[in-house]
């Protein structure tokens, strides 16, 4: 993909400009490069998105810095452009309750109180084995995470919840796989195979349906909604990103910054009011 923009987008830009050496590729030029691609339309008439935008210049710094790391000599570097802030939608509680309410089965009303009290990405919760759930001597638990990079986290789990696993796991249906959530169904092998990402992403669609809730409801509004809650109730966004599974506050920033003057406000009385 990034071989494809070099030579649709980049080297016809730089053939434009009449740029024949990577010394020629100062701040300036990639300033105006960054520029042009704002300001020029694209191939159907209309301004390239900033989104978009932002992908080409990405793959231009990925390729200019591997040009400084074959000793060519480039001195600039493009600016990526500011993106616009998204607004991110959540659930509130009480729609996640209604959501959890309306799954046909335990696995699935399990699987839904998990997303929604964790905030685990799917594919974690594809992953998580019988024997992923640790309990300390103080008797708090929690839920041990592979995630990106096969990075392992601890993910605190509540006691009632962690009640539920344990119910669950004695009716779980047997199965070769040691994976903790498995199909409802058994495979043409007979078995009942662990539960794919497709399967899950699937669920709260349909439980969505059900509740009554209009709006599209996936797996990644429910980690949304975790995160948007927990920063509500004051929660230090330091350790809000180790459990989430980021390394930085960067993601933080951008996609929970719809926290509104309310939400700043409630956590100063709640901190004020916490000191006496």
């Amino acid at each position: 993909m990034q071989g494809s923009l070099l030579v649709d987008v980049f080297l016809p830009w730089c053939a434009r400009a009449n740029m024949t050496t990577t010394a020629q590729l100062d701040q300036r030029a990639l300033d105006r490069f960054t520029g042009d691609l704002l300001n020029e339309p694209g191939k159907h008439g209309k301004p390239l998105s900033r989104f978009t935008v932002h992908h080409y210049v990405r793959s231009v710094r990925q390729f200019l810095a591997w040009c400084r790391a074959e000793g060519e000599d480039v001195s600039g570097k493009p600016h990526l452009p500011r993106l616009p802030q998204r607004v991110v939608e959540v659930l509130s509680r009480e729609e996640i309750d209604r959501l959890e309410t309306a799954a046909p089965t335990e696995r699935n009303k399990l699987i839904i109180r998990l997303l929604a009290d964790t905030g685990i990405r799917v594919g974690e919760l594809c992953g998580l084995e019988m024997e992923d759930i640790i309990t300390g001597e103080d008797r708090r638990a929690f839920l041990k995470v592979a995630g990106k990079g096969s990075k392992e986290r601890l993910v605190p789990l509540s006691p009632s919840l962690v009640r539920r696993i344990d119910r669950y796991r004695r009716a779980r249906p047997e199965s070769h796989s040691n994976h903790l959530f498995v199909a409802s169904r058994r495979n043409p092998q007979g078995e009942y195979a662990p539960l794919t990402r497709s399967g899950i992403l699937q669920l709260p669609r349909s439980d969505a349906d059900r509740a009554g809730i209009t709006r599209r409801v996936h797996p990644h509004l429910l980690r949304h909604s975790f995160a948007t809650e927990a920063l509500r109730r004051g929660m230090n966004p330091v350790q809000l990103a180790q459990l989430l599974g980021h390394s930085g506050l960067r993601m933080i920033a951008q996609v929970y910054a719809h926290l509104n003057a309310v939400d700043g406000y409630d956590a100063v009385m709640k901190m004020l009011t916490s000191e006496r």
